[in-house]
């Protein structure tokens, strides 16, 4: 077990075993509130990485690391994911998710009613 000093150099370590072995890393992270710490752990059962804190500002780099591991595991690379996501609508378009509800509750519902009320009963 490899308790780190620096949280950058926990998350260089931590980043080049998850590319190394993504089917056998686990990424673990406990926090104790009585001591006020968190510890964060990643292991792929032969190395074992250790980082423990109680400074506040490291949560917010932490995230970052979680981020990291998140798109590695969708089967991305994080470091192009960058430059996709900052796509610029053409001028004059709109974009996918304008959040314009206004347009789509004009329009009737295109769908076929599913039948999944009650029927009444025909009256003899």
């Amino acid at each position: 077990m490899v308790f780190l000093e620096s949280l950058d150099a926990f998350v260089a370590e931590a980043e080049k075993l998850y590319v190394e072995h993504p089917d056998h890393t686990r990424y673990v992270t406990k926090y104790r509130h009585c001591d006020g710490k968190l510890e964060l752990k990643v292991t792929n059962d032969r190395v074992c990485l250790k980082y423990v804190t109680d400074q506040q500002q490291d949560p917010k780099r932490i995230e970052k690391l979680n981020n990291l591991f998140l798109t590695y595991m969708c089967g991305k690379d994080p470091y192009a994911a960058d430059a996709a996501d900052e796509q610029t609508p053409v001028k004059g378009e709109r974009p996918a998710s304008g959040g314009d509800d206004a347009a789509a509750a004009e329009k009737p519902s295109e769908r076929p009613s599913s039948g999944g009320g009650k029927k009444k009963k025909a009256k003899k």
